[in-house]
């Protein structure tokens, strides 16, 4: 019989006073921001800086309880020093499970006077949020963000969270368990950059995004300053714990969202994804074929009908929610993203359909070919069918930042 890990001790379950409106955590944490949490009966669960968070809610409280493993386990190397998890093993009798709470969910905000404001200046967003109340970004680890979001490419939001917890399994730290259920940390950029990880990877499913994580990994590793990643970050939503190091200076929103374009495997997508979630810039909006469907339908983009969604296109599109919804538009994008997934889609009071020109966005660009004209006859069907698998079956290279003419034929992906 398999050995479990001794459990060192569990804290008493704790509340935060925080309302669904405030936080609905069974939305926030299944809408494609975090990847790894894992629900067992009427609780989440999460490996997190050295211990499993608990949470489970009632219509007033946040609850909360944190459990910690028998010994001090090694964790990842920290984004201060190699863009990875935390590497602090906090003290348990100095335990700073809320803080952590308070940071990861962006508690420092209140969502129901920005609910408020964006419905005051955008009749869509107050027709959709009422339905989608308590949805918060979620303030995570930037590494683990970052190889997340690579693992989008091509991909659902089931899948990804697949990918996800194979790398914890196999390349991250065991925390602890709860049941006969392990729970391990997200793995630093090290374990992923050794020999034989690419391979292993690609026979766990995970295709071409295997080189790009490796590669990924390496770079972060090796070639980038100690605390690159970090310094990345927006200096007014540091990292939790974080300690800013004035050698590497601070940087912008634009400046971090080019920065990330130099690794493998990140596009403009990717890249804005990172900047929202993972570096704590509100501004950011990651266009993705959700939100270009919505800018169509409720935004009237895509009115002249066109066969390209170019780099300038996906800018218009971001800069124009930001003139919305202000500097925190990137979490108003997160609302009506999450109103247009199909798995909450019980909940929409209207169901709208899309009748422009339908450009699928992939993450490296921004253009779709000509065979997604409707076709006119069957022999334009069939080609357009050909063409299509075609399309399908070629890989996207995103380990340069500019536009090839390969990738103009690649379509994007959600």
């Amino acid at each position: 019989m398999r050995s479990l890990m001794a459990i060192g001790s569990v804290s008493e379950w704790r509340k935060l006073p925080l309302s669904l409106t405030e936080l609905c955590i069974d939305t926030t944490l299944r809408c494609g921001q975090s990847f790894r949490w894992q629900k067992v009966e009427d609780e989440w669960h999460l490996a997190i800086h050295g211990r499993i968070l608990s949470l489970k809610q009632d219509s007033d409280h946040l609850h909360y309880k944190a459990t910690w493993p028998a010994s001090a386990v090694s964790l990842p190397a920290s984004s201060r020093a190699e863009g990875g998890g935390s590497t602090k093993q906090p003290v348990r009798d100095d335990d700073d499970t809320e803080q952590l709470l308070r940071h990861y969910f962006s508690l420092k905000h209140n969502a129901t006077e920005l609910y408020e404001l964006w419905s005051q200046n955008d009749l869509n967003f107050k027709k959709k949020a009422p339905q989608f109340t308590g949805i918060r970004i979620m303030s995570q680890d930037a590494w683990e963000c970052l190889i997340g979001f690579i693992c989008s490419s091509n991909n659902n939001i089931s899948r990804i969270s697949q990918m996800v917890h194979k790398l914890c399994k196999y390349y991250g730290p065991l925390i602890g368990h709860i049941g006969e259920q392990p729970f391990h940390d997200f793995p630093g950029p090290q374990a992923l950059m050794g020999k034989g990880v690419e391979a292993h990877l690609r026979e766990l499913g995970f295709g071409y995004r295997a080189r790009y994580i490796a590669e990924t990994a390496r770079l972060v590793s090796e070639e980038k300053p100690r605390g690159w990643l970090e310094s990345l970050t927006n200096p007014e939503n540091p990292g939790f714990d974080a300690e800013e190091d004035p050698e590497l200076g601070r940087a912008t929103y634009k400046e971090a969202h080019e920065q990330l374009l130099t690794l493998s495997g990140v596009g403009p997508k990717v890249a804005d994804c990172v900047c929202l979630m993972g570096l704590g810039w509100g501004e950011a909006v990651p266009v993705d074929t959700h939100v270009w469907q919505i800018a169509q339908r409720d935004y009237k983009f895509g009115k002249v009908k066109t066969k390209t969604f170019s780099k300038a296109m996906y800018d218009s599109v971001g800069d124009h929610f930001r003139k919305i919804w202000g500097d925190q538009a990137g979490w108003a994008q997160s609302v009506l993203f999450t109103a247009n997934l199909k798995s909450f889609s019980g909940r929409s009071t209207t169901k709208d359909e899309v009748d422009e020109v339908k450009v699928k966005i992939e993450d490296t660009v921004l253009e779709a070919p000509d065979v997604l004209k409707t076709p006119t006859s069957r022999t334009s069907r069939k080609r357009q069918v050909a063409a299509l698998e075609t399309v399908k079956a070629e890989e996207v290279d995103t380990t340069s930042g500019t536009i090839t003419r390969s990738k103009r034929r690649r379509l994007l992906s959600a």
